[in-house]
Formats: C-alpha cells, structure tokens, sequence
C-alpha cells in the first residue's frame, strides 16, 4: 500500500469512529464523521450531533480555522448542497480552500444524490468516493431507508439453537422470566444494537413469556431514550411488567381494545395508539411502522416471538437480519425462529451477508433490502 493511501484509509477509519461515538446522538439526522489533514497531520475533525446543529465538516473547520487551506477532507458521507437546518457543507469546504475531498459514500437521498460532489468538482477539489463505503452505508442504513420512503429501517434480531430453534417448548420454563440461549458477548452486542435504535418493537407473547425490560443498557449516551413498542390487540399488557417500570412504553391495540384497561395502563404512563386490525385478526404492522415513522425514528429493532417475526416477513416489512446461533440444541417441539418461514431458505437468501464469532456464539447477518441506491460514482468521474 502507498503512503497515500495508507493516510487515506487510516483517516477514514478515523473519520467512521467520530461517526460511530455520534451514535444515538444525531437521529433524525445521519450520521457523518470528518477528518481534515494537511500536511501528514490532522487539523480538524469532528461528527455531527443534532442537538449540537453544525454538520460534522463544519465542526472539524472551525477547529481548523486557518490550516484547511490546502488539506484533504475524510468525510464519511457526502458534503450536503442544500440549505436545511444549516448551510451546505460543501459550500464551506470550498471556502476553507480545501484541496482534495475523500468521501466514503455518496447521499441516499435521490434529490441531491451526486450535487455535493459536483460542487466540489466545479471548484476544481479533486474528489475520490467509495472509500470504506460499506462501513459507512451501515451506519446510516436508518437514513438512507426513511430519507426515501419515510418509513424506518427494520432490523430482525433473533436468538437461535444450534438447531434452529429460538426458544424451548411452551411450558418447558418459567412464566416470565427470561431464558437465555446465547452468552453474555452476543447479548453485550445485542445493547449496542439497542443503542442505535430509535424504537424496539416487540409482541405482547413476549412480553406474557418473558417479562423482559428491553432497555439500552449500553450505558452510551443517546438524545431520545429507546422507545419501546407493544403490539397488543387487547391490552393484555401486565401493569406490573417490567417494561412498563422504565417507562417510555407505546402499546399499538386495535380500535375496540378495552377502554377501560387502556385508562390504567395511561395512568401508568403508557402511551396508547389505536390502529386497524386486518382480516386475519392481527394489527396493520404497515400502519404501526408508519406512526413510529411519522415520530421521526429511523431504526426500529424486532426482538419477539415467531408469530410476529413471521408476519414481520411475510409482509415484507423486514429490512436486515441478525441472527444469533448459540452451540446449544433445544430439540423438536421448540418455537421456531419464524411462523411459515424456512431458516435456511432465509439465511441463503441475504444479501451481504456476514458470518462473524461472537464469545461462543456466531452471528449471522444480512439484507434482506438494502436501502441503499446501487450507483456509486468512481474517483474518475
């Protein structure tokens, strides 16, 4: 590898570590890290945080001031060209002077997709993109899919058994109380997940089996706490569940649930949204979506049982993927990952897909859509 490119990669990998730290900090907003460096040495860097305003390049040229001049810009995702909540960050790299812009990938939203770029360009900056743009898309899976459909992005976790199971026979353990098939680096994982999440949602048959919290235990700090979404029809929820003693609770119930429940559970403090029931008997998930959307949350995390996650698919409502296999069996009769969906047909199926060993458990993970438009502009255009 070449001294240049060398500097290139280790200040984009720079630049995605300013963006990851923002994680939980820059929703609605994607999240963008920058790296200035003239010189062999770094003289600004930064990433946005909403509450903070100033995109990520803005923060890395005001500690530049001056030394911009002449210095290449790591930026992970493209220079913005409009004029939203602040002013278009690739009019200010072009008024610092900068002279070369490394970019890991372009903007997802169709509208401005390539100006910012072009802008560069006209000013005469040597511009490069697709430098670590695989990482950099992750990060902003939740932006690209809303910034297009506003809909949020929906990930499918799921804990399995080395024979594809994700949870024992019912009534094989204890009424809720959680059971645990995967080791404490899968579930540390799984919090940071949490994190970068703007909602969970889940099932009130997990919520009857396990009783479980569901909260970002990360202990990162975040701008919006993790909302946590029920699907429960009838307002089954009990008023002594764990998940309602952290608060920040949203239950989705069909219009005819019980009034009167739903006057105890408001006084709890849950949060209560009435939404059509389809012919089958069940919640429009399409309509549950869209309201958790219309709250401004990107990245919404399923953790739950296989009848909702098998509806969650049959829909086609699930955006990625990550299953944990853990090396115990659980044996036949045990709940399968996923009401009418086959698990190897569905691991073969992901695009992307990623095998990665966590403690003794492995990961296996994958698109299901990926969000993101397929054309990358070439450092030769």
């Amino acid at each position: 590898m070449t001294t240049l490119a060398h500097t290139d990669m280790q200040s984009m990998q720079r630049a995605l570590a300013h963006a990851r730290a923002a994680t939980g900090l820059a929703s609605p907003n994607p999240t963008v890290g920058c790296v200035l460096v003239r010189d062999g040495r770094i003289v600004g860097e930064g990433a946005h945080q909403y509450d903070a305003r100033d995109h990520a390049e803005i923060v890395a040229l005001q500690q530049a001031g001056l030394s911009a001049a002449g210095a290449t810009a790591y930026v992970t995702l493209e220079p913005c060209s409009h004029t939203g909540r602040t002013g278009p960050c690739a009019d200010a790299l072009i008024t610092a002077r900068i002279a070369r812009a490394v970019v890991a990938t372009l903007d997802p939203n169709p509208a401005v997709c390539g100006r910012g770029i072009a802008r560069l360009r006209s000013a005469g900056i040597a511009v490069e993109v697709g430098l670590c743009e695989a990482e950099a898309r992750s990060l902003n899976d939740g932006f690209a899919r809303f910034i297009q459909t506003q809909m949020p992005f929906v990930t499918l976790k799921v804990a399995l058994s080395s024979d594809g199971y994700s949870a024992p026979p019912p009534g094989t353990h204890t009424e809720r109380k959680t059971y645990w098939l995967t080791g404490a680096a899968a579930r540390n994982h799984v919090q940071q997940m949490r994190h970068a999440s703007g909602a969970l949602l889940t099932g009130i048959g997990t919520i009857l089996a396990d009783d479980p919290a569901l909260t970002d235990r990360s202990g990162l700090p975040r701008r919006r706490r993790l909302l946590r979404a029920v699907l429960d029809s009838q307002l089954a929820l009990p008023p002594d569940s764990q998940i309602i003693d952290n608060g920040d609770v949203l239950l989705f119930c069909s219009p005819t649930a019980y009034p009167e429940r739903a006057s105890e559970l408001a006084r709890r403090g849950v949060q209560i949204v009435r939404i059509p029931v389809l012919g089958d008997g069940r919640l429009d998930l399409n309509i549950a979506l869209a309201h958790l959307a219309s709250r401004q949350i990107l990245n919404v995390l399923v953790e739950a049982g296989p009848r909702l996650n098998g509806s969650l698919l049959r829909a086609a409502l699930v955006d990625k993927a990550v299953l944990f296999h853990a090396p115990l069996a659980l044996g036949p009769g045990s709940l399968p990952f996923a009401d009418g969906v086959a698990l190897a047909k569905f691991e073969q199926s992901l695009q992307h897909q990623r095998r990665t060993p966590i403690g003794e458990d492995v990961c296996v993970s994958g698109y299901v859509h990926d969000p993101w438009p397929h054309r990358t502009l070439t450092t030769d255009n």
